[in-house]
C-alpha cells in the first residue's frame, strides 16, 4: 500500500515539475511576443521625420486624416512588417537546417544557401531581364518580374541544398567539413555574381551590389504578401512534424525505430527551408546570421524541444531583424544603413563563439 502511495506521489510530483517547465517556456513566448509588439510600435517612430507616438496611434486607428499617413502606412509600417516576416522565415529556416544536418553552425548564410539564392536572383535580373534599369530614385534596378527572380533564386539555392545533403549523407564527413563546404559554396556563388556584374551595365552593377547588402527598404505590401505565403506553408509543415525533429536529435537510427522516415523528412525540410530563404533573398537581398543567432538564443532559453523551438525561433528572428533595422536607421541618422551590415556584425561574433567553444549539438 505504501509503495502504491509513493508511486502515485512520484507521478504527481513529476507532472507538477513538467507543468512548471511548460509554464516557464510559455512565459518566454509571451515575453517575446510582447517585446516584439513594443519594438514594432517604436519602429514606426524611427526615421528622418519626427512623428510623435500620439500621431502614430491616431493614424493607425484612423481617428483623423493625418499628414503622416503615407509615411507611416506605406513606408515605415511595410518596412517593419517585412522585417517581422523575413526575420521569422530566416529564424525558422536556421533551426530546421541545424536539426536535419545535426550541425549547430548550420544556417542559410553559413552553408551557402543565401549566396546561391543571391546568385540566382542576380542571374534573373541581369541575364534574364527581370530587372528594369532606370536612373531616378533610390533603386537603379527594379524587379518587374518577381516570380522569375524567385524561381531562379530557388533553383540555385536548391543546388546548394543538394550539395550539402549529399555531403551530410557521407558517414565519414564531419560537422566542421559541412561548414567548410558552405564557405566554398559561398565563394563559388560570390565569384559567379561578380562574373555577371562584370558584363552588366554600370547601373545594374551598382544596384546589384547594394541589393546584396540586404535592405528592408525594398519591402512593400506586394512583397510582404509573397514572403508571408512562402513562410507560412513551410512553417505549418514544420509544426506538424515537430515531434519528428525531436526524434532526430537522438540519431537517425533511433528516429527510424520510432517510425520517422528520416531521409524524406530531411529532403522535404531542406527544400522548404531553401524556398523560404530564396523568396526572402530575392526580394530583400542577403541578410546574414539571423538564422544562426535566433535558434541558439532560444535553445539557451527553452532547450531543444522543437514544439517550442520552431515558433520561438520565428519570434526571435523577427525581434532580432526588426531591432537590427532600428539600429540601421538610427546609428548614422539621417543615413540609413543596409540591415545586412548590422546582422553580419552581430552574427560574426556568435559564429566565432560557437566555432571555438561549442563541442556538440
Amino acid at each position: 500500500m505504501e509503495r502504491l502511495v509513493s508511486k502515485r506521489q512520484l507521478e504527481l510530483n513529476s507532472k507538477k515539475i513538467y507543468l512548471n517547465l511548460i509554464g516557464k517556456k510559455l512565459l518566454v513566448g509571451l515575453f517575446l511576443a510582447f517585446s516584439l509588439s513594443i519594438i514594432f510600435f517604436y519602429s514606426l517612430k524611427v526615421g528622418s521625420i519626427n512623428i510623435s507616438f500620439k500621431e502614430i496611434l491616431s493614424t493607425l486607428l484612423f481617428e483623423e486624416k493625418s499628414e503622416y499617413r503615407h509615411v507611416i502606412w506605406d513606408i515605415r509600417f511595410t518596412r517593419s512588417v517585412g522585417a517581422i516576416i523575413a526575420g521569422a522565415g530566416l529564424g525558422v529556416a536556421g533551426v530546421i537546417m541545424q536539426n536535419v544536418l545535426r550541425n549547430p553552425l548550420a544556417s542559410p548564410f553559413t552553408i551557402g544557401v543565401s549566396q546561391g539564392a543571391a546568385f540566382g536572383a542576380a542571374f534573373a535580373i541581369i541575364i534574364l531581364g527581370a530587372g528594369q534599369t532606370h536612373i531616378t530614385g533610390n533603386e537603379m534596378v527594379t524587379v518587374n518580374n518577381p516570380y522569375l527572380v524567385t524561381i531562379s533564386a530557388f533553383i540555385f539555392s536548391l543546388l546548394s541544398v543538394v550539395f550539402i545533403l549529399m555531403l551530410s549523407s557521407l558517414k565519414n564527413i564531419t560537422k566542421e567539413s559541412i561548414i567548410l563546404a558552405g564557405v566554398a559554396l559561398s565563394s563559388f556563388f560570390g565569384a559567379g555574381t561578380m562574373f555577371l556584374q562584370y558584363f552588366a551595365s554600370d547601373f545594374q552593377v551598382s544596384a546589384t551590389v547594394f541589393w546584396t547588402f540586404g535592405d528592408l527598404g525594398k519591402a512593400n505590401w506586394y512583397y510582404n504578401k509573397i514572403m508571408f505565403l512562402a513562410f507560412m506553408i513551410p512553417f505549418v509543415y514544420f509544426l506538424i512534424v515537430r515531434w519528428d525533429y525531436n526524434a532526430i536529435q537522438w540519431g537517425d537510427e533511433s528516429a527510424k525505430s520510432l517510425g520517422v522516415n528520416v531521409e524524406r523528412l530531411r529532403v522535404i525540410s531542406m527544400l522548404l527551408s531553401s524556398l523560404i530563404v530564396a523568396v526572402i533573398t530575392s526580394f530583400l537581398g542577403i541578410i546574414g546570421f539571423i538564422g544562426l543567432i535566433a535558434p541558439h538564443i532560444m535553445r539557451f532559453l527553452v532547450g531543444n524541444d522543437y514544439r517550442f523551438l520552431i515558433p520561438y525561433s520565428a519570434l526571435a528572428g523577427s525581434f532580432l531583424l526588426l531591432l537590427s533595422d532600428i539600429v540601421a536607421r538610427e546609428v548614422l541618422k539621417p543615413v540609413v544603413l543596409p540591415v545586412g551590415i548590422i546582422t553580419s556584425f552581430a552574427g560574426a561574433f556568435l559564429f566565432l563563439y560557437l566555432l571555438i567553444f561549442k563541442r556538440g549539438f
